[in-house]
């Protein structure tokens, strides 16, 4: 199954209508907030919002991982190699490959797809 149609089925498998713009939380400076939006079978879809944050915490996850940067900028390093995104950007990350945030805007608002 393609992703567009994945996310179509997932979308419309849940009735009621939702808007991941409304109703943020913005976190402390230095901070993120994760908020998990659906989990089904073995897809998880988190929004995490992030605020300034500068050398994150190193992850090392048993799943893949799909991220959309839906508003700011960030810089990942991936296995030890800076990748800025902006706005709009995407990127996969394979499970089991070390990454972590290196930097934030004030402002920064992800999509994420876990995939076990």
């Amino acid at each position: 199954m393609h992703l567009k149609e994945f996310l179509t089925t997932i979308l419309f498998m849940n009735k009621d209508k939702h808007n991941i713009f409304k109703n943020l939380i913005e976190p402390k400076v230095g901070d993120e907030i994760f908020s998990t939006l659906l989990e089904h079978k073995n897809i998880k879809i988190e929004l995490i919002n992030s605020n300034s944050v500068i050398y994150g915490k190193s992850y090392q996850q048993e799943q893949d991982e799909w991220i959309l940067l839906l508003e700011g900028e960030a810089t990942l390093e991936v296995e030890g190699v800076a990748q800025l995104l902006k706005t709009g950007d995407y990127l996969f990350i394979s499970a089991q490959t070390v990454h972590r945030v290196l930097f934030t805007d004030k402002k920064t608002l992800w999509l994420a797809i876990h995939v076990f």
